[in-house]
């Protein structure tokens, strides 16, 4: 007797079938993963950007300095001076971040978040005020306080990245109006 292995086509298209229904349930699925991921990969960054420079202004004993630019939708790390001269120093740029980079419409902006951290939105997203629109990390690790609010297309979360004056870094997430707790 002739025994014969293998499978029938039968078979085959029903695996097919199969393997199709579970790729348009998750397709779809991971496309709307995909902008909140990218937020917070963009937030995760600008929160390690700012350890960095904390880190590096210690360890050089010198002025590290992030350097927001929201109608370009940058920032750059610095080593030095910062924004201007009155920090002294050369101003060397690190690193340069462009948002758009990030994709999914990652900018600067609040999102449908209402309660900030520590004050109130207003129209900047950027809370540095002096020197404006810029973080300065010293050589004893401590810093100007503000935030800056990330968000991307869909404006449901909003991530706050900051700096505390005793140079603590803080990174928050909104999902809709709520704040959940501080990381950091």
């Amino acid at each position: 007797m002739y025994k014969q292995d293998g499978f029938t086509i039968i078979e085959l298209i029903i695996v097919i079938a199969v393997i199709g229904i579970i790729a348009a349930i998750a397709v779809p699925n991971f496309l709307s993963y995909l902008p909140d991921a990218r937020l917070k990969s963009a937030a995760r960054d600008l929160y390690s950007n700012l350890q960095q420079a904390k880190i590096s202004a210690i360890k050089s004993n010198k002025k590290w300095a992030i350097v927001f630019n929201a109608d370009a939708g940058t920032y750059e790390v610095c080593s030095g001076k910062g924004p201007d001269d009155s920090w002294g120093g050369i101003n060397d740029v690190v690193k340069k971040v462009i948002l758009s980079d990030y994709g999914s419409g990652v900018t600067f902006g609040k999102g449908s978040a209402t309660d900030p951290i520590g004050g109130t939105f207003g129209n900047d997203f950027i809370t540095y005020s002096s020197p404006k629109n810029a973080v300065v990390m010293n050589s004893r690790g401590t810093s100007n306080s503000g935030y800056v609010y990330l968000t991307n297309s869909s404006n449901i979360s909003c991530y706050g990245v900051g700096t505390r004056s005793s140079g603590v870094v803080i990174l928050r997430r909104w999902i809709g109006a709520d704040a959940l707790a501080p990381w950091g």
